[in-house]
């Protein structure tokens, strides 16, 4: 079994630099830059949210516009062609499920270096990525 390339490479994408920055690295480590796959994940709102009681936004619209958004970034820094997904919930769950879905060998994902206190109080999404996903994840550092 050979360790790269890999058939098929998520990237989380959250719009930070970070995390458009880690296409670089995943696009060369994918067999074939069109295995390459980002995904944005969304917050799930909670029904006291003014635009879910006033019916002005539904997961569909917010879905639509993030997945332009992130079309539009990703066209802008030569990125042309990359599978694209939008999900709703926790991000670690979401990503793990998804590269799980699609059949990913691997997961790359930007850590954003948080100190140890906040990485206590508000957790780490690489964190959660690394415990669940089902292929190896590649951790990027500063």
């Amino acid at each position: 079994m050979t360790w790269l390339p890999r058939r098929i490479v998520v990237v989380p994408i959250d719009f930070s630099d970070d995390s458009f920055g880690a296409l670089a690295p995943a696009s060369e480590l994918a067999e074939d830059p069109t295995h390459l796959h980002a995904i944005h994940v969304l917050p799930v709102l909670e029904p006291t949210e003014p635009g879910i009681i006033w019916h002005t936004i539904d997961d569909e619209t917010r879905s639509k516009h993030a997945e332009d958004a992130l079309r539009k970034q990703l066209d802008q820094r030569g990125h042309e062609g990359i599978g694209t997904a939008i999900r709703f919930g926790d991000p670690g769950h979401q990503i793990a499920e998804y590269a799980d879905h699609v059949g990913a060998g691997l997961i790359v994902v930007p850590s954003h270096g948080r100190n140890p206190l906040k990485r206590l109080l508000i957790g780490s999404v690489t964190d959660r990525i690394v415990r669940l996903a089902h292929c190896p994840v590649l951790v990027l550092k500063d």
